[in-house]
Formats: C-alpha cells, sequence, structure tokens
C-alpha cells in the first residue's frame, strides 16, 4: 500500500513536470543534453571522492533522464534522431561516472579497483552493442537483467550508502552475465532462422 503511494506520488509529480516544461516549449533533446552536463558535474565530485553529494547529482540527472522522452510524447516532437540522440547521450552519461570512479581509485593508488571499473565499462558498453548488433539480426534482444536503470540505481546506491566498491563489483558480474545471456539468446534465435522451413 505504501509503495503503490509512492508510486501514485513520483508519477503525480512527474506528469506535472512533463506539462510545465511542455508548455515551455522546451525541446527534449536539450533536456536530455542537460542530463549530460549533470552527470558530468556527479563525475567530477565521484572524482574528488565526495560520494554523497555525486550520488544526490546522479539522482537529479535521472529525473532529466526520465522526463525527456515523455516531454517529446506531449509535445508531439517525437523524432528517430531524438531516440538516437538520447541513446549516444546515455552512453557518454554513464561512461562520464565511470570516468569520475576511475580518477577517484587511480588517486587513491587502488589499482584493482582500477581494473574493476574499467570491467564495469566495458560491461555497460557491451550491454548496449549487444542489444544494438542483435537486433540488426533479430526483432528484439531485450533479455538480461541489467539494463541502465537498473545500474543507475546501484551507482546511487552505493554513492549515497558509501558502499561503492561492493556495488561495482555486483555491476561488474551481473553486466558481463547480462551480456553473455544476450549472446546466447542471440544465438537461439538466429538458429531457429536457419532451422525453419523456407
Amino acid at each position: 500500500m505504501l509503495t503503490r503511494g509512492i508510486g501514485e506520488g513520483a508519477q503525480f509529480v512527474l506528469e506535472r513536470i512533463v506539462r510545465a516544461l511542455s508548455l515551455w516549449r522546451i525541446h527534449p533533446n536539450v533536456l536530455t543534453a542537460i542530463g549530460l552536463a549533470i552527470n558530468i558535474v556527479a563525475a567530477v565530485l565521484f572524482g574528488n571522492g565526495r560520494f554523497f553529494a555525486a550520488g544526490l547529482v546522479v539522482l537529479g540527472a535521472g529525473i532529466f533522464d526520465m522526463v525527456d522522452g515523455r516531454v517529446a510524447r506531449a509535445s508531439n516532437t517525437v523524432t528517430s534522431f531524438g531516440a538516437f540522440f538520447d541513446s549516444v547521450v546515455d552512453r557518454y552519461s554513464d561512461m562520464a561516472l565511470y570516468m569520475g570512479l576511475l580518477v577517484y581509485y587511480a588517486r587513491a593508488d587502488r589499482s584493482l579497483y582500477v581494473v574493476l571499473v574499467g570491467l564495469v565499462m566495458a560491461g555497460s558498453v557491451m550491454i548496449s552493442y549487444t542489444r544494438a548488433r542483435a537486433e540488426s539480426l533479430i526483432p528484439s534482444c531485450k533479455v538480461g537483467f541489467l539494463e541502465r536503470p537498473e545500474r543507475i540505481v546501484l551507482i546511487v546506491i552505493g554513492a549515497l550508502m558509501d558502499r561503492m566498491a561492493p556495488v561495482l563489483w555486483i555491476i561488474a558480474v551481473l553486466s558481463n552475465i547480462t551480456v553473455i545471456h544476450r549472446c546466447i539468446y542471440t544465438w537461439h534465435q538466429t538458429q531457429q532462422k536457419v532451422d525453419s522451413p523456407s
């Protein structure tokens, strides 16, 4: 009951934000770009070891990530390029946060965690790449647990609770498991095409 109330309240607030942004005629691509700029601020905070502040900033960036598509639909400005631009900027936002963490661990001379963040970056990029590449061969490849929203939630939790190291291990493992899952799923789907009678 409580979670439902929180969800409905958040939905109400989001709808008001979307309506206001639509009335102000702010283009969705501008909102997407603002989200990237806010994530870069979070990356700087991560690099300086200010994890709690960075977590709060990432939460703020998440609002722009949630509303840009809704504003596009509400203002009838949905375009193929907008979807492409949003996807590209999301990748840069992710990389910015990880670069901030790389800087922090490099300054602290913690080589293991520098490598760990590298694995997280690789897994995150490959999740997107495997889906994009698979969907050039099959209709859809949305399988796997660790999509971008889950990764962002984990990063925020790690930052706010000062538990970034275990969170990075979780992301590193689950992101690469997701990549493997997508590879196996795509293999099965392509085999079905080969085996199906013409």
